[in-house]
């Protein structure tokens, strides 16, 4: 097989490659053999026509798409891996030589990932992140767990006040007309936390259970859909049942409650110690995000668009993914949001670009630092992935695959990349 390399443009590359025409006929053969039973030939039962027949008839073109898929794409892969080309999108493939006995002559036109211009990566200068832990942050934080722990009550003597829960029943209607989205059954809606529409929670203050009231509002010029933007609109409202937080006594007796402490102060003191190593690990990614942010910027590289595209394609499946464990999905909340698909994607665009940008500066680094895993360090990575899963490190090796191990090494690597650009940083 011959190869030649052109470089068409800026991170595009063309590839002429020529298969012997041995190779060729190999595909020809295998092309046969799939196709045969498709040609009905007088004298023949159908599939059982030689080759040179059916070829008579027909032409021997009638075989070559798939002798091309069965030979292009493993010419192609050598091609690439024997010149150290790494592509980011697939091939345009142009036939320029083709037929019995002769050489294959094809072209693969491809874009490439770019070369990448370090800046300054080593002894760039950054202020470390701070890591301070104080009383209200434990305060704050006990009162939180304390909110977690409260005890609804159900109101019986008395109306609705801000603070409470209240389960309502609620249809909306704009002149005279119910509008989709405006209805709920049971709704535990917090009296201030400003979920609703503002005016809606203000006016079931003073209502008690069993009322039905008629609440008023306009909805904000900015709302999210577009059809009920700026509309003044009416809920038939019934409360149906008012509860409020009961919150417990924070005392001894409550550490004993909800930990394995025997007094409040042991408790505090462990929500301090826990705080701060959040605080810690907090503190070590902002440091390391600033490190990286900085060497980015130091690089220069001419990104292709289609890693860009490629990048937005995952930020968009993720969000789709979330949204679906909330019950939506990206198209419904398209609409809800009143936007196009493709103005949905731009506003990926710059995350995108600053995300391949990184992982390519970071990829360069590795490679011109020869940064690598080694065997002992991959053993004790997988075992810290065991112990996440609970199982054996031994068995849960053994049901790796092999490109679950070079996952589980690329983002090692890029762990000792950032690393490295750490402590060779200058933190102030």
């Amino acid at each position: 097989m011959n190869v030649k390399i052109e470089n068409v443009e800026k991170n595009v590359v063309q590839l002429e490659i020529e298969v012997d025409a041995a190779k060729f006929e190999e595909g020809m053969k295998r092309s046969f053999f799939k196709n045969a039973k498709k040609f009905n030939i007088p004298g023949f039962r159908r599939g059982k026509a030689p080759r040179s027949i059916i070829e008579r008839y027909y032409g021997e073109q009638v075989f070559y798409e798939d002798a091309i898929n069965y030979v292009c794409p493993e010419a192609y892969d050598e091609a690439i891996k024997e010149n150290n080309i790494h592509p980011v999108d697939r091939p345009e493939i142009d036939i320029k030589q083709i037929g019995s006995g002769e050489n294959l002559i094809f072209t693969a036109k491809v874009t490439v990932k770019p070369e990448v211009e370090l800046g300054e990566y080593k002894g760039v200068e950054v202020k470390k992140a701070e890591v301070v832990v104080t009383d209200d942050d434990v305060e704050n934080e006990l009162k939180r767990i304390v909110e977690r722990n409260a005890r609804l009550v159900t109101v019986e003597d008395r109306p609705v006040q801000s603070g409470d829960i209240a389960v309502i029943d609620f249809e909306g209607f704009i002149d005279g007309t119910p509008f989709e989205g405006g209805k709920g059954e049971n709704y535990n809606l917090v009296i201030g936390s400003g979920q609703f529409i503002p005016g809606f929670e203000d006016q079931l203050i003073g209502a008690n259970a069993g009322d039905e009231v008629d609440v008023n509002v306009t909805f904000p010029e900015d709302y999210g859909n577009k059809e009920l933007a700026g509309k003044p609109a009416l809920f038939k409202v019934k409360v149906n049942e008012i509860k409020f937080k009961e919150l417990p006594v924070v005392d001894d007796e409550f550490a004993k409650d909800v930990s394995e402490f025997e007094t409040l102060d042991e408790y505090k003191a462990d929500l301090r110690k826990k705080l701060t190593e959040a605080a810690e690990h907090r503190a070590k990614h902002e440091t390391e995000e600033k490190v990286i942010e900085k060497v980015v910027e130091n690089a220069v590289v001419d990104i292709p668009r289609v890693m860009v595209e490629r990048q937005i394609d995952n930020l968009v499946y993720d969000l789709d993914l979330r949204l679906r464990y909330q019950g939506m999905n990206l198209k419904s909340y398209l609409e809800y949001q009143g936007i196009d698909e493709s103005s949905f994607r731009e506003q990926f665009s710059e995350r995108a670009e600053k995300e391949v940008k990184t992982q390519l500066v970071i990829e360069k680094i590795k490679e011109v630092e020869n940064i690598d895993a080694s065997e002992e360090e991959m053993k004790e990575e997988i075992k810290k992935l065991a112990e996440n899963y609970k199982e054996e490190p031994e068995a849960f090796e053994n049901r790796l695959k092999e490109e679950d191990k070079d996952y589980i090494k690329d983002n090692l690597i890029v762990r000792k990349t950032i690393d490295f650009l750490v402590d060779n940083a200058k933190l102030v």
